[in-house]
């Protein structure tokens, strides 16, 4: 924990951001009945009932010295959909970047090895090398 707070505090460096990574699913529900129109005075009224649509993983992207947010949507949360996630850190939204200082959890999917999975080995060690994690118990990789 105390390495994480460590990163925090680092001052802001293009070539070095910090860029925190987190998921979450979401279920996409759809309405089965038309909501009553809204009458000025009275609560919203809508009913209760809903099919759902499936579930849609969101990816929220933050680097709060850069003043960066970006939400990546994806139909699953996979090793190969973080991989993608890594490539796009890498490629599109930090291509100045010398490294970058990846924060997130302890989800298994959060590690080197999920390049290798979505990538030939030479992409992977393309898009693996300026990634520095936090060492977790899924990853020892030092900042």
């Amino acid at each position: 924990m105390e390495d994480v707070l460590e990163i925090y505090q680092r001052p802001e460096d293009a070539t070095a951001p910090v860029v925190c990574v987190d998921e979450t699913s979401k279920q996409q529900l759809q309405e089965t009945r038309q909501p009553l129109p809204i009458v000025e005075g009275l609560p919203r009224r809508y009913d209760s009932e809903y099919r759902r649509n499936g579930v849609s993983n969101l990816f929220m992207i933050f680097a709060p010295l850069q003043g960066f947010r970006h939400v990546e949507v994806t139909d699953k949360r996979t090793a190969v959909d973080f991989a993608h996630i890594c490539r796009d850190l890498i490629d599109v939204h930090f291509p100045v970047a010398e490294k970058i200082i990846l924060v997130c959890d302890n989800l298994n999917t959060h590690k080197p090895a999920s390049m290798y999975k979505a990538f030939p080995p030479d992409e992977a060690r393309r898009i693996k090398e300026p990634l520095k994690l936090p060492p977790t118990k899924h990853n020892k990789i030092p900042c």
